[in-house]
């Protein structure tokens, strides 16, 4: 087998993709340190085929019952982690934003004075852990006077959580709702900057093992020198491979890894698999990882993977018999197909709706 098809079934493995399961969301997303989610239906996919005979109810469950959280705590973007970790996570990253934090205020005429108006405004609102929808605290700051077009509502937000005041809550239907996080998650796991380095860095390198050093500071949002020293507080837990002249970690607990070389799986775009490394050259050829984000706008498609290499993207539609899927391989599927159609069925299976036509 070739190096990068070790590499491969291996992150499969130690990622629950194939192999053993987790028993619950929230210990699938503990395994990996934290879940990607700008898109949120990706996302409860993620976790899903990574849980045991999981439904999308199941995962939304562990979200309203606070075992999971959906905040901002690293390279500025969603991610769902464990609720106890929330707080020291988004710390642990918070000062990596200043900068961009002040070019951007500039850009938005957004003032010391407006971002306290703003604090005052919203965690007013949602005090006493009372989750309101976007579109009311969008309101909320208008009827202050403080604008929200041009983008200026989706930045207040968004600093707010990079700051540790808000979180996700509840679906409130199909619109998300915020709450403030220090009441939405009251028993938070307190840990200094050297113990969040470290911690964090054995998650990663057991939930995304084989993994290298320059991938963790990537996925985190971290210099390399701040990621070494979290790595080198934890080396003792970890087993070195050397694949090609790199060094891959991954956890010395990890179990031996079957010889799977072969199965398939439909992922969500966003994918751990994917962009939980800075380095994906041992899951995608490089012909096709553009077209896991064609047009360039920071959208990563769903993607269908074979014997741990990512072989072509998907896409579904949601209609009244069912759930239509769409497969759009980068070769013929020839013996493959049978395989990807039964992905799709436990796709449809994690959403609780019928399949309808699967084509490609």
């Amino acid at each position: 087998m070739c190096q990068n098809r070790i590499i491969a079934n291996r992150r499969l493995f130690n990622q629950g993709i194939t192999g053993m399961k987790h028993e619950t969301p929230e210990e699938a997303v503990r395994n990996l340190g934290a879940v990607q989610a700008q898109d949120y239906h990706q996302a409860v996919w993620g976790i899903g085929l990574r849980t045991q005979s999981a439904k999308v109810s199941d995962v939304e469950q562990a979200l309203n019952d606070r075992k999971i959280v959906l905040t901002w705590p690293m390279r500025g973007t969603i991610f769902f982690v464990p609720s106890e970790d929330a707080k020291w996570m988004v710390k642990l990253t918070e000062s990596r934003f200043q900068t961009n934090d002040k070019k951007k205020q500039a850009e938005l005429e957004l003032d010391e004075g407006t971002l306290h108006r703003c604090r005052t405004i919203i965690g007013n609102a949602l005090s006493g852990c009372t989750p309101i929808s976007r579109p009311r605290l969008m309101e909320l700051l208008e009827e202050a006077g403080i604008s929200t077009k041009n983008g200026r509502g989706y930045y207040i937000l968004g600093y707010l959580g990079r700051t540790g005041m808000i979180c996700f809550g509840p679906h409130e239907g199909k619109q998300q709702s915020f709450v403030l996080l220090d009441e939405w998650v009251p028993n938070s796991r307190e840990l200094t900057l050297e113990e969040s380095l470290a911690e964090l860095a054995l998650r990663y390198f057991t939930g995304h093992g084989p993994a290298t050093i320059q991938d963790f500071a990537w996925w985190v949002g971290l210099t390399l020198t701040e990621a070494k020293r979290g790595f080198e507080a934890v080396k003792s837990n970890l087993r070195l491979d050397f694949v090609n002249g790199t060094e891959y970690w991954s956890s010395v607990t990890a179990p031996a890894v079957p010889a799977d070389t072969d199965s398939v799986v439909l992922l969500p775009g966003f994918d751990e698999y994917y962009l939980g490394y800075k380095d994906r050259s041992a899951i995608i050829e490089t012909e096709h990882d553009a077209k896991i984000a064609p047009h360039r706008n920071g959208v990563f498609q769903p993607m269908m993977v074979a014997g741990g290499e990512v072989v072509g993207t998907w896409k579904r539609e949601i209609k009244r018999s069912g759930i239509e899927i769409t497969l759009c391989p980068f070769s013929p599927l020839g013996d493959r197909a049978e395989a990807f159609r039964e992905a799709a069925k436990h796709y449809t299976d994690f959403m609780e709706m019928p399949i309808g036509r699967v084509e490609s």
